[in-house]
């Protein structure tokens, strides 16, 4: 102990230290904030929220729900892309995130439907919107012969003072002829779209990085005609484990994307791993990224 230094003080250095930690937080803490009102950026986060009504046991919707106010809180972002929402997952969403409209949800549908939900801030206004089916007929509820589920797509554009934005959600089957043909119905419906905005593609698509569904939405699939737009990853090679089933592996399958192409600049992609009183949000981790507009 140091000369005249009272039992119970702590010494300069230490204290200095934790000054200094709690400082960079708060620093941390603002300059998130800052960016997220920063209208010469925008950012996103993509999540497989794990449909409601499975049997997951201590990982059930019903203790899992709580984690949700406190992330939403955290990452207050302009456009959230939730996947295998079920309709009161939707709900539970929309009282908590106040400051956000939604577009995506398949009305009259039964309770294991599970949707493909776009909640967009207030901010932005949604001045077109689409949804369809990943299907031989896209515009009426139906699936390819070898989806186990009907899987679909929500698309909105989105405008914010001069501003304009594309978000395209979506949910892949397993069979990989399936993403393709997937793939390939999107990359359709974007291509008769008037190209007057940036996009951004997210969701779970059940297949890594430079599978065949990946490379057309790439580029690197020449069948796709050549006057098509093509994504970039936000995440670079090794891209990180997205799938971890609950257990916080971080060497899981790349299987979530947030792809984009347009007049946009990547600023930072991250994991977030999150757990909020030993719990994870879902099976999969999820994506955050932030975008510059480019000028």
């Amino acid at each position: 102990m140091l000369a005249n230094q009272k039992k119970d003080q702590i010494p300069y250095s230490r204290a200095k230290h934790c000054r200094t930690a709690e400082h960079f937080l708060q620093l941390a803490a603002g300059i998130f904030k800052y960016f997220q009102k920063n209208t010469d950026m925008f950012s996103v986060i993509t999540l497989n929220m794990r449909f409601g009504l499975a049997d997951d046991g201590l990982n059930s919707w019903q203790y899992r729900k709580e984690c949700f106010p406190s992330f939403l809180e955290k990452y207050e972002v302009d456009f959230f892309g939730f996947q295998e929402v079920n309709d009161f997952q939707i709900d539970f969403l929309n009282k908590i995130l106040t400051e956000y409209r939604f577009i995506g949800r398949q009305h009259n549908s039964p309770p294991f439907w599970q949707n493909n939900i776009i909640f967009y801030k207030k901010s932005w206004t949604c001045i077109y919107q689409d949804y369809f089916f990943l299907s031989p007929t896209p515009d009426v509820p139906s699936r390819f012969r070898k989806s186990v589920w009907p899987r679909q797509c929500t698309i909105g554009l989105f405008k914010n003072r001069d501003r304009k934005l594309v978000c395209v959600n979506t949910h892949f089957d397993f069979d990989s002829s399936v993403q393709i043909e997937s793939a390939k119905i999107i990359m359709r419906r974007l291509a008769n779209m008037p190209p007057v905005a940036p996009v951004i593609l997210v969701g779970d698509f059940n297949a890594i990085p430079n599978s065949p569904c990946y490379n057309i939405f790439t580029g690197h699939d020449q069948k796709v005609p050549a006057e098509i737009s093509y994504f970039t990853n936000v995440f670079k090679s090794p891209f990180p484990g997205t799938y971890h089933g609950f257990t916080g592996d971080r060497e899981g399958d790349h299987i979530d994307w947030i792809l984009y192409y347009g007049k946009i600049v990547v600023k930072d992609s991250i994991t977030l791993r999150d757990t909020i009183n030993d719990l994870y949000l879902s099976d999969h981790f999820p994506l955050y990224a932030d975008f510059w507009w480019e000028v």
